[in-house]
């Protein structure tokens, strides 16, 4: 019998995506299963949240899709971020947990640090490294920690050098 994260011929393609933070659901929403090779799981859905959400470097509102790509041994995910029209905004990188995909859902752990690249990559910034520090994770995992800072930092290596198209391919 096939591990409960493993891909599996007779999935569906519709899933949800179950994103908790600190122990509590954040948000569950409706996705479609673009590809599931063992390792690396990508969905497309719509911005999920109501109403718009303007970071100040990106706004995400209704009409964006998402490309997201989660990974069941890397410690964090990374969402292509399309306007309705198609155009790409950029990508919104989460650090997390690995992700794991069972009974049609995709559960994943936000661990607060994020990394933002704008569409033609000359903005990189790290974010929330302040609620990362507050969350006091380093003190009650201190693997995990150590773990979600390595993420950031080699995503944002990969962003500053190579970009990150090459990882998604």
């Amino acid at each position: 019998m096939s591990a409960p994260s493993e891909p599996r011929a007779d999935r569906t393609r519709d899933l949800v995506v179950a994103l908790s933070k600190a122990g509590r659901t954040k948000i569950r929403y409706p996705a479609e299963l673009v590809r599931d090779d063992g390792v690396r799981v990508t969905i497309r859905a719509p911005w999920a949240a109501p109403g718009v959400r303007d970071f100040g470097f990106v706004r995400f509102e209704p009409g964006d899709v998402l490309t997201e790509h989660y990974w069941r041994d890397r410690w964090f995910a990374v969402k292509e971020v399309r306007a309705g029209d198609g155009g790409l905004k950029g990508w919104y990188c989460d650090i997390t947990r690995p992700a794991v995909l069972a009974d049609g859902v995709l559960a994943v752990e936000d661990l607060d640090l994020d990394l933002w690249v704008s569409a033609d990559g000359a903005t990189v910034l790290r974010l929330d490294e302040d609620e990362f520090a507050e969350s006091g994770l380093a003190g009650r995992d201190p693997a995990a920690a150590g773990a979600a800072v390595r993420a950031l930092d080699e995503l944002e290596r990969l962003a500053r050098t190579e970009g990150l198209t090459g990882l998604l391919g």
